[in-house]
């Protein structure tokens, strides 16, 4: 599966943006995807998760602002990002995995990343 995240960009603290993750194969319904990110000098972090029946979870810190969601006939998973922080600012990343986890090195598969940034 090849991944590739897009719709980032600079936003101001309370806006919206939609990012997008693009996958290539044809078994991107066999995987449950995640949505991950960086910010400069931190760790990377869990951010969202879908199984493949569409059942989601999320960080506390994005839950109630942002939704998962996928199109297995598009091949497609979205990240609706609303009411934007200044600290959600970092480079999100998306990813496949074949099991149910938010441990980012269990997923098998990243798209390049597509930067956020939330300006106060």
């Amino acid at each position: 599966v090849q991944l590739q995240a897009s719709g980032g960009g600079l936003v101001q603290a309370g806006g919206s943006l939609r990012l997008s993750c693009a996958a290539s194969g044809r078994t991107f319904s066999n995987y449950g995807m995640g949505w991950f990110r960086q910010a400069p000098g931190k760790e990377r972090e869990f951010v969202a998760l879908i199984r493949q029946s569409s059942t989601t979870y999320y960080a506390d810190s994005v839950k109630g602002r942002f939704t998962i969601s996928r199109d297995n006939a598009k091949n497609m998973v979205y990240l609706q990002m609303n009411s934007l922080k200044s600290e959600d600012t970092a480079v999100y990343y998306c990813a496949a995995a074949r099991i149910w986890t938010i441990r980012g090195s269990e997923y098998d598969y990243w798209g390049q990343g597509t930067l956020v940034t939330v300006s106060s």
